[in-house]
Formats: C-alpha cells, structure tokens, sequence
C-alpha cells in the first residue's frame, strides 16, 4: 500500500491526513521551499522524478521553488495556432467528462457537480451537456500553463479550501476538485464559447500564481501561470457542441484511462 493509500485509507493515514490539507500546513512548506536552503532538494528531485534539466531554462536558481516553476526552452513545446484546433494548456494527464444534469462522473473517481466547483449555478447552467477537460498533473510535469484560445477574459474568482493530494488515492473518495483551493477565469473565447479555464492546488503547496486577474484581452499560447510545488490540476469547460475531439481522447471517454498530453498538443477541432 502506498504513501496515499495509507494516509486516505486507514485510521492513522486519517488522523495524519487533516493537518497535511490545511492552509497553514501549505504556507508553511511554501516558505521553506523558498529558502536557499532548499536548493538540496534539487538533485535528487530531478533523479526521482527523472527530469532532463538540458530542456529548460536554470538561470537565477535560488532556492526548490525557483527549479519547480522553470521554464521550458519554447522549441520543445511548439503551439498549434490554428482558429481550427483545440489545444491543450499544460503538460499533464487529461480526462475529458461529459456533463450531464450539471453533474461530472468520472471513471472510478467520485463525481462532482458543476456548480460546487465553480460556486456559480447561473454560469454552471451554461455547460450543461459539454464538456469538462481535467489535466492531472504530476511533479515530473512542466508546472507552467497558457491561455488554451485567445478572447476576454473576467477579473478571476478565487475559492479558498483544502490541499488534498489529486493522486488516484484521494480522488476515488473525495470530491477534491470541489473541496480544494481553486482559482478561475471565464473567458469569451474567439472559437468556443464562453469557456472557464480553471487551476486547482494540491498537497504540500500546490500554490496557483497567476499573472492576471482583472478583465482583459488575451491570446491563445499566452502564458496564464505556474503551480508551486505539490501535483496540481487544470480543469477547462467547454459549453456543449463546440468542439469534437481527437479519436484517442474521445474512445478514453467513459473509462479509467488518462491520456498524456503537453502544452499546445492539439487535442480536438472546432465544430
């Protein structure tokens, strides 16, 4: 039985596990990653989680959390640009969920509902019937994101709450998307719709920092922001017949399985 399993499955693992998901747990392990001193953790995190620092950019590495939120040299993420192509906004393991009576059920996870995620019924009511993307993401990841389609985007909303880990373990019983610390925007999108493209923290940090929050235009490629260290989530919302999507993604519908995807993959076309 694994670290998760243990901490989410047993009495112990239980008692253990509510100091762990709490703000001030967070904040704390987030000050200690920016210390100089953490710059020990670097070398045997690029080991375990089998990162090839040759494909990115490590000037000005003070301390883990500069390492974890570095940036990729731009060949190795090219972005596809056509009106035409859905892409994906990060590097990660996506699920994509119909919705349907405003409820979320994935595969062997529990179900959530559009409107507890987004604290929201009026704006939750618009995608019913479409589509929502889940991009898992684990420590090896690329931990930057883009904007997925350019448009106007809204002042984002922030929705304080826990950090439970967004590993398999947790996800099976918990709806952690709905109980976790969150930020989103809505945006009006030149392609799709009215989308919401939103970023969801995790255990031991998963601190969301993203450059924008008032209205405004943005472009399509356009880096939104990182996560800080902890595995993390990106969730985006597509309303319903706006996109269809590439045949190995929409055959995963309905199952346990997640397909790998990186920033700019096109992952469907416009309807």
């Amino acid at each position: 039985m694994g670290i998760e399993e243990k901490l989410y499955n047993t009495v112990i693992g239980r008692m253990i596990l509510k100091p762990l998901i709490s703000e001030p747990v967070s904040r704390l392990s987030g000050c200690i990653l920016d210390t100089r001193l953490s710059r020990c953790l670097i070398k045997p995190f690029v080991r375990s989680a089998g990162i090839n620092p040759t494909d990115y950019i490590l000037t000005d590495i003070n301390c883990f959390n500069d390492f974890f939120r570095r940036k990729i040299r731009s060949e190795l993420r090219p972005l596809d640009m056509s009106d035409d192509n859905l892409i994906a906004p990060c590097d990660g393991l996506l699920k994509v969920i119909r919705i349907n009576d405003g409820t979320v059920i994935p595969a062997k996870q529990s179900k959530f509902t559009v409107r507890s995620l987004l604290r929201d019924s009026i704006l939750a009511n618009h995608y019913e019937g479409g589509l929502c993307f889940v991009y898992r993401l684990c420590v090896e990841h690329y931990h930057r994101y883009i904007y997925f389609e350019s448009g106007t985007r809204y002042p984002n909303r922030a929705i304080k709450g826990f950090y439970h880990t967004v590993r398999p373990a947790a996800l099976r019983d918990y709806p952690v998307f709905v109980e976790n610390t969150r930020e989103y925007s809505v945006i009006d999108t030149k392609n799709f719709g009215r989308c919401v493209q939103m970023e969801v923290g995790a255990m031991l940090v998963g601190r969301i920092v993203n450059h924008k929050k008032s209205r405004g235009g943005i472009l399509r490629g356009e880096e939104k922001g990182y996560f800080e260290y902890g595995a993390s989530t990106v969730i985006v919302l597509i309303p319903k017949e706006k996109v269809s999507l590439r045949p190995d993604i929409k055959k995963a519908m309905g199952t346990d399985l997640e397909i790998s995807v990186k920033m700019g993959e096109v992952i469907g076309v416009k309807r």
